[in-house]
């Protein structure tokens, strides 16, 4: 297929991301300073701290928390509908509600039962109009444009803000500093992203016909294998699955066949391991393609070096790639991924399929 002829509105997103998340940054440590402290104010008061979205923007959550955890800041992470289910929680907790659109059916129903509860709603959006936005006590706003339909730029943007949110309640993170080194990072992310499609274009590792393909991650980049799930089944209708490193190693690994395909993310703390485990995947026969840092040279089939960024903060980029690669690969297998076959834009309900 010529390259032209197959440029999506998903690639557009993908190419204007790191100049969507700069404005949000600029935002956010501009103008939206007082409503981040005003939200670190209610966490640290908190008696729990929920942080809950739908698809996306609960993959947005998981590095949220990674960086909570590094604090010793207990928070939990549940998926909106099966917290909308839960018998209680205590009095006085706080949500914070990540959406971009802030009109999800489980969403505004979990806005209502808070409001019922006497519980604070902190709102994480692009919509600050929305139900979500209308019914927080707080409301950070990404201030970035919408994408088409797949969640690009939206879901990096919750992971910023939602990290900045973070670090602040730590209380120990000097902003200015923080939003210095990851200007830097994403200005050298986008400069990165032409050799990256030079890696992609015609490689192996991306094939038309499916293939077993399972994302891993650990960290904040659990939320970066889990987004690539979600990117693969959405852009390319092509079915993956998505786990911790860890997890993998204990059962799961007995699925690798030659024609088995590996997504691994590799962080600072475990990168002696999971690379002892990426040679040892290839050696029975599993294609693998590698997301990190400082990468070996031939240590993966394909291999996406990162430039240089706080490891805690290396969910920012180390999406970006495969996002490229989710693009291409739907391409590759003839499908549409500027448009969705069954799902809507914004799921409204919580029965059958569409929403």
């Amino acid at each position: 297929m010529d390259e032209e002829a197959r440029m999506s509105k998903l690639h557009d997103d993908i190419l204007r991301q790191p100049g969507e998340l700069l404005s949000c940054l600029d935002y956010t440590l501009g103008p939206g300073r007082q409503e981040l402290e005003r939200a670190v104010v209610a966490i640290n008061a908190a008696p729990a701290v929920y942080i809950t979205g739908m698809g996306s923007s609960e993959d947005a959550g998981m590095a949220m928390v990674s960086l909570f955890d590094r604090q010793r800041h207990k928070v939990h992470v549940v998926d909106t509908s099966e917290l909308l289910h839960a018998g209680s929680w205590p009095a006085g907790s706080v949500f914070v509600i990540l959406s971009r659109s802030g009109k999800s059916g489980e969403v505004v129903e979990l806005v209502e039962r808070a409001a019922r509860d006497g519980s604070m709603v902190i709102a994480v959006t692009n919509t600050p109009e929305s139900p979500l936005g209308l019914g927080a006590a707080v409301t950070l706003e990404l201030k970035s444009s919408f994408d088409h339909n797949v969640s690009v730029t939206m879901y990096s943007a919750l992971t910023l803000v939602g990290g900045l949110l973070a670090e602040v309640c730590d209380g120990e993170i000097e902003l200015g500093r923080r939003g210095d080194d990851l200007r830097r990072s994403l200005e050298a992310a986008g400069n990165c992203i032409p050799g990256w499609q030079e890696l992609i274009a015609g490689h192996p590792w991306l094939g038309k016909a499916p293939a077993p393909t399972y994302m891993l991650g650990r960290g904040g980049s659990l939320s970066s294998c889990h987004e690539a799930e979600l990117l693969w089944e959405e852009a390319a209708k092509a079915p993956a699955t998505a786990m911790s490193t860890g997890k993998f190693r204990h059962g799961p690994q007995e699925v690798i066949r030659q024609e088995t395909r590996l997504g691994l993310w590799l962080d600072a703390p475990h990168r002696k391991a999971d690379l002892q485990l990426v040679v040892e995947a290839r050696r029975y026969g599993a294609q693998v393609m590698l997301i990190g840092q400082d990468l070996p040279a031939g240590s993966a089939d394909l291999a996406f070096s990162l430039p240089p960024i706080e490891p805690a903060w290396q969910f920012l980029i180390d999406i970006m790639p495969a996002q490229l690669a989710a693009e291409y690969l739907a391409g590759l297998r003839g499908e549409d991924c500027d448009d969705f076959r069954i799902c809507s834009y914004i799921v409204e309900s919580e029965g059958g399929l569409s929403g």
